[in-house]
């Protein structure tokens, strides 16, 4: 099965706006890829959804506990410092290539710019969508 990363921009997106976003989590959900997620990726949903978005304790607890009924939970065991411009994007990297994602789903341009880490591509939720159409 196919190992991806989600950056916490995908979860964020999908639990609030659904579209492209929630498709991926789709994927994850009916068994088309296998979803690596870390603590740090959780932790910065939560923290965005509660302070960006204004999602309470408890609802940002189910969220976390749906998460985590679809995707599997790594522990990343080195610190990677790529991305100079978002240290916090590094945190994303660690779960990718703890995690052995074959790609790494994200809208950030830091991400974006790197185009591939240690064997991890990585492309927009868009790009990512026209590839697995591809491969189904």
């Amino acid at each position: 099965m196919l190992r991806v990363t989600a950056d916490s921009n995908i979860y964020i997106s999908a639990l609030n706006f659904g579209g492209i976003p929630d498709k991926i989590l789709d994927l994850a959900r009916d068994g088309w890829i296998e979803l690596a997620v870390s603590g740090a990726i959780l932790d910065e949903v939560v923290r965005v959804l509660q302070d960006k978005f204004g999602w309470s304790q408890d609802a940002v607890g189910m969220a976390r506990i749906q998460i985590c009924g679809f995707a599997e939970l790594v522990t990343p065991d080195r610190a990677i410092e790529v991305v100079k411009d978002d240290p916090t994007d590094n945190r994303i990297l660690e779960c990718a290539a703890m995690g052995g994602s074959a790609f790494l789903v994200t809208g950030d341009r830091h991400l974006l710019k790197l185009g591939r880490f240690e064997g991890t591509l990585i492309v927009a939720p868009s790009v990512f969508l026209e590839i697995m159409a591809k491969l189904k």
